[in-house]
């Protein structure tokens, strides 16, 4: 075994004990940044290259500073962002949310889908559908200024529309004209707050985690938001805690205008996002 092999195995076993989630994938990954190799090509790193910066790069991540910030990318669908502290780092429990907007506005049959994205963040989910559905007009909205820097570096030279907007307000131009709003919005209970992994609670934005005492105050706003700029038969697809199956569909009620809304599952079975489609009159 080579010397940065050897060194991976005692990272994964320090990240194991510091209670990170993934040790061996993030010893690895921390590995190929500081050497500049893909993860695959570790063997082939001489041991007269080793570089020591990788074990302060592993305490760093032992101390559960983010991956991401460590490395300042993150991979999302066929995406490589750029991030850091002040942005919500893309999860890969999103990237089936954005599948099925994906599927969705595909059999949509429209030539040019206009999409909407709140709450952008990073700008990972708007960055894949206009990636993904080449001939969509994608506008993505944030409020955190901070964010919002991290999103005009993902977006410079793409297809998005970055605006700097609350998403309760945003985008009145568009009203009734919109084939798709998504979204990934804070969603966690203020009462949960002991609860989230550090990683999270320490480094993510708080604007992008929590929303208020049950953490659907955003939600709610997001659901008026998109009734008022979907046209009619448009659909709404919105990201929401495995804990709140059953609750966020029923903010998207016939009473206000909506139909067949229901909550999917992500790729664990957990209720991880709703849908609904605005009544056509």
């Amino acid at each position: 075994m080579n010397v940065l092999l050897a060194e991976v195995a005692q990272a994964t076993q320090r990240l194991a004990d510091a209670g990170v989630p993934s040790p061996r994938f993030d010893a690895e990954e921390l590995a190929a940044y500081v050497h500049g190799v893909g993860r695959g090509e570790l063997h082939r790193v001489a041991d007269a290259d080793f570089d020591a910066r990788y074990w302060e790069a592993v305490a760093r991540r032992e101390a559960r500073e983010p991956l991401q910030h460590i490395t300042g990318r993150a991979f999302f669908r066929y995406l490589e962002l750029q991030v850091g502290p002040g942005v919500f780092v893309p999860r890969p429990e999103t990237e089936s949310v954005v599948g099925w907007a994906i599927d969705a506005v595909r059999a949509m049959d429209v030539a040019e889908p206009l999409i909407v994205d709140l709450c952008t963040g990073s700008g990972a989910i708007a960055l894949a559908l206009a990636q993904e559905v080449p001939r969509s007009r994608v506008h993505a909205v944030e409020l955190d200024e901070g964010a919002l820097e991290w999103a005009r570096k993902n977006t410079e030279g793409s297809r998005v529309t970055l605006h700097h907007g609350d998403a309760t307000t945003a985008l009145p131009e568009l009203d009734g004209q919109v084939d798709l709003v998504i979204s990934n919005p804070p969603y966690i209970p203020l009462t949960e707050w002991e609860y989230v992994a550090p990683e999270a609670r320490d480094h993510d934005p708080q604007m992008a985690l929590f929303s208020g005492e049950d953490g659907l105050d955003v939600i709610r706003g997001i659901e008026r938001t998109a009734h008022r700029l979907l046209r009619p038969g448009g659909l709404v697809v919105v990201e929401h805690a495995d804990t709140q199956g059953g609750q966020v569909p029923w903010i998207f009620t016939e009473d206000r205008g909506w139909a067949d809304a229901a909550d999917h599952p992500d790729l664990n079975n957990r209720p991880r996002f709703a849908t609904a489609r605005r009544e056509v009159p």
